[in-house]
């Protein structure tokens, strides 16, 4: 039901760019004095913190079953990805608005502006490749669906993360450059002022929007419309079933646990009523291997 998307590939890819973005720019800022290219320093080094928390997350969310969390620790990942929302909003968001308005107040001209458009253009070009390996793992997930209503109806909050920080990081390239060229172009430091708020307007947007999505799921939801809509055409084609009264899901990280209220076909004594729950509920699990728990609540029909 994942759709074969490999949320792990894309984090890596996306840790390996940042870093790598990071150094550069931390230098470029150092030289040039870009308020800009500072905040996109910091972005990028909140990335990298942002991606470790989610390797954390998606290893947390493994672990077994227990007494206390009979349903495992699926759910892990949503917390984990949730506190990276917050991070973003803060650390990222929150600083460079404040950089931003600390450079209003204070313009400075920018030194060595050449090396801060080739950071910047190497940037942009890492983060486009980073950019590139995320959308190829969407595409798998999304099918036909377009990118917006694969964002508000998936259900792999680690993807939708790297998915919305590779997006504001590339755009707060494109601003940060533009920045600097204006800035480079009119001899206005007030430019490179208004790249910097812009990046932090960016940057908590996309927060907002992946916190709204991560805290659905923190809550508790259910599977993405279209993977019920496939769980009940399955169980309303088998023959063991002749009517579906309910079926309720919830997504538990990569787990799914299903509960359904069925009326059984007539005829069958209690050993068959049992053998044909465990027929379905086998080959429920074989068609949808995200399922690890079901709960099935018979009706017998005359």
């Amino acid at each position: 039901m994942s759709g074969g998307a490999d949320s792990l590939k894309t984090i890596f890819l996306a840790l390996g760019a940042n870093f790598a973005i990071f150094v550069a720019k931390a230098f470029a800022a150092f030289l040039t004095g870009s308020g800009a290219m500072l905040a996109e320093a910091v972005h990028s080094l909140a990335d990298c913190g942002n991606q470790g928390l989610l390797l954390f997350g998606m290893k947390d969310a493994k672990a077994p079953a227990s007494p206390d969390h009979p349903l495992g620790r699926g759910k892990a990942i949503y917390f984990w990805s949730f506190l990276v929302a917050l991070l973003l909003f803060s650390v990222g968001g929150a600083f460079s608005i404040y950089e931003g308005l600390h450079k209003l107040q204070a313009p400075e001209p920018l030194a060595w502006p050449g090396v801060a458009i080739g950071v910047l253009a190497f940037g942009i070009v890492a983060e486009g490749f980073s950019m590139a390996g995320c959308l190829r793992e969407v595409n798998k997930a999304r099918g036909d669906r377009s990118l917006w209503r694969w964002f508000r109806e998936s259900r792999q909050s680690e993807l939708i993360v790297v998915f919305g920080e590779d997006l504001a990081a590339l755009l707060g390239l494109v601003f940060a450059l533009a920045a600097v060229l204006l800035t480079m172009a009119t001899g206005n430091p007030l430019f490179d002022a208004i790249g910097t708020l812009a990046i932090g307007v960016l940057l908590v947007v996309v927060a907002v929007f992946i916190a709204i999505e991560v805290k659905a799921l923190l809550i508790g939801q259910g599977v993405d419309p279209a993977a019920k809509a496939e769980i009940e055409g399955f169980l309303v084609a088998r023959p063991e079933i002749a009517r579906l009264f309910n079926l309720v899901t919830l997504q538990l990280g990569e787990d799914v646990m299903v509960a359904i209220k069925a009326e059984m076909r007539g005829g069958l004594d209690a050993r068959g009523l049992v053998d044909a729950i465990n027929a379905v509920e086998h080959d429920m699990k074989a068609r949808f291997s995200q399922i690890r728990w079901s709960f099935f609540e018979p009706d017998v029909s005359d």
